[in-house]
């Protein structure tokens, strides 16, 4: 898996990763999971395909297909990540949680301090794959489903059971999987002739 580099593509399909700094479970203490469906519904109205996901405590899968972009896929993300932050932290600070808090700006870079930062919320960059056979893909979207019953503790006994994930519409509602992927780039494929 690439792993903090500029992705050197301006569309296609990508299995991405982007966790909270120090693997804290940010979204859970905030219940913050509304904010990676904000984000998701923002790479939509950009023209994007959020095609599976699952949001987890500490951080976030998915798979999205990129139409061609003037921004950098990097940027999207990255926007995408630093709006989450900030809101992230004034949930923290709503429900009273100084010593997270605290530990997020001692966390911070000297570099990225004289930026203004002044919480660590996510750790630097994200991982990324580009997804160029279907066989990867299908691994990463089996990978994806399976992370809430996978993980220690497993949240899940089965991953349909797991709410902030694509699964159930995979699985849960017996969707061709197979089908439904190959829709869904037949129209990504579509968009980048447009």
């Amino acid at each position: 898996m690439s792993v903090r580099c500029m992705i050197p593509y301006d569309s296609g399909t990508f299995f991405i990763t982007f966790t909270n700094t120090r693997w804290l479970p940010l979204f859970e203490l905030t219940n913050g999971y509304d904010l990676v469906y904000k984000f998701f519904d923002e790479l939509r109205k950009q023209g994007h395909y959020v095609n599976a996901y699952v949001i987890m405590p500490n951080h976030v899968h998915m798979i999205v297909s990129f139409t061609r972009t003037s921004k950098s896929i990097n940027t999207i993300i990255g926007n995408g990540k630093r709006i989450m932050g900030y809101e992230l932290v004034k949930r923290l600070e709503a429900r009273g949680h100084t010593d997270i808090l605290n530990k997020m700006s001692k966390w911070v870079s000297p570099r990225d301090r004289k930026k203004g930062r002044k919480h660590e919320v996510f750790e630097p960059s994200f991982d990324w794959k580009y997804l160029d056979y279907d066989k990867i893909l299908y691994q990463k979207l089996d990978y994806i489903h399976a992370n809430p019953c996978n993980c220690t503790p497993a949240l899940v006994s089965d991953s349909v059971l797991y709410p902030n994930s694509s699964a159930g519409f995979y699985i849960g509602e017996g969707l061709n999987r197979a089908c439904w992927l190959s829709c869904r780039r037949s129209k990504f494929k579509e968009a980048l002739k447009g």
